[in-house]
C-alpha cells in the first residue's frame, strides 16, 4: 500500500518512513506544503499522513484538496497542536483520524491499519475472494487455507488488485503503486509482467483459480 507522509520535521519524517516501510508499506515523503500538493496531484495514495503546520501553507488546505480530488484516500492528521478546534476542523473536513505529537510509531501503525480497513475493506480484518483470503494486518494471503509465500512486491500487487477489484489497472499505475517515486530509476516496466506472472503461478499452484485477466491494450483486471 502506498502512503504519503507530509511532515516538516525531518527526523520524524524519516523515522515514520523507515518504520512504515519495514511494515511493508511503500512511502513517499514531503517536507513542505508545495511538495506535498505536487505529489498529491501527481499520484494516488492509499492514505496520507499530514502535519497541520507546514512551511508554505496549512495542512488543513491539503485535507480540503484531498477530499475534493481523491475522496477515497484515507487521511490522518499529525500535529503538535492539541487544540480542540484544530481537531474538530480536521475531522469535519473529512480526516479519518488525528494524532497528537509526540506519539509512538506503533500507535501510528495501529491507527493507520484501522483507517485502511475502514476505507478499503469495510472494516474487515479478513478479505475473502473465492478461495483466496487476504489478511491486511498480518500481510498474509492464503488459498484454501494454505499460506502463499509472496515477496513484498507480490503481496503489495495482490492487495492493490484486491482493493481495485473488477477495475482495469494499467501497467503504469501498477508500477507507480509498487515503486512510487523510484519508478524513474527503472529502465523498463517489464517487472510488472514478471510480478503478475509469479503471483498468478503461486495462486494456481496453491489450488486457486487465476483471478487476473489481461485486458489487451489496456492493462489487467482482478476478478472472480
Amino acid at each position: 500500500m502506498k502512503l504519503l507522509i507530509i511532515e516538516d520535521e525531518q527526523g520524524l519524517n524519516a523515522s515514520m518512513v523507515s518504520y512504515l516501510q519495514q511494515g511493508g508499506y511503500t512511502c513517499d515523503a514531503a517536507l513542505n506544503y508545495r511538495d506535498g500538493a505536487r505529489m498529491l496531484a501527481d499520484q494516488h495514495y492509499t492514505c496520507v499522513l499530514v502535519d497541520l503546520t507546514l512551511p508554505g501553507g496549512s495542512g488543513l488546505d491539503l485535507v480540503r484538496l484531498l477530499k475534493k480530488n481523491s475522496p477515497d484516500t484515507g487521511i490522518i492528521i499529525i500535529s503538535a497542536k492539541n487544540a480542540l478546534d484544530d481537531k474538530i476542523t480536521g475531522l469535519e473536513l473529512g480526516a479519518d483520524d488525528y494524532l497528537t505529537k509526540p506519539f509512538h510509531l506503533s500507535e501510528l501503525n495501529a491507527r493507520l491499519r484501522s483507517v485502511i480497513r475502514r476505507r478499503n475493506f469495510n472494516g474487515q480484518k479478513v478479505i475473502q475472494i473465492g478461495s483466496l483470503e487476504v489478511h491486511p494486518d498480518s500481510a498474509e494471503a492464503l488459498v484454501q487455507g494454505r499460506k502463499l509465500t509472496l515477496t513484498k512486491k507480490e503481496y503489495d500487487l495482490l492487495l492493490y488488485f484486491v482493493t481495485n477489484k473488477n477495475r482495469v489497472l494499467t501497467k503504469d499505475s501498477i508500477a507507480e503503486h509498487l515503486w512510487g517515486d523510484h519508478i524513474e530509476t527503472l529502465d523498463s516496466l517489464d517487472f510488472v509482467y514478471t510480478h503478475i506472472k509469479n503471483l498468478r503461478r503461486k495462486i494456481v499452484e496453491a489450488g486457486g483459480e487465476d483471478p487476473i485477466t489481461t485486458v489487451y491494450g489496456m492493462g489487467y483486471k482482478f476478478s472472480f
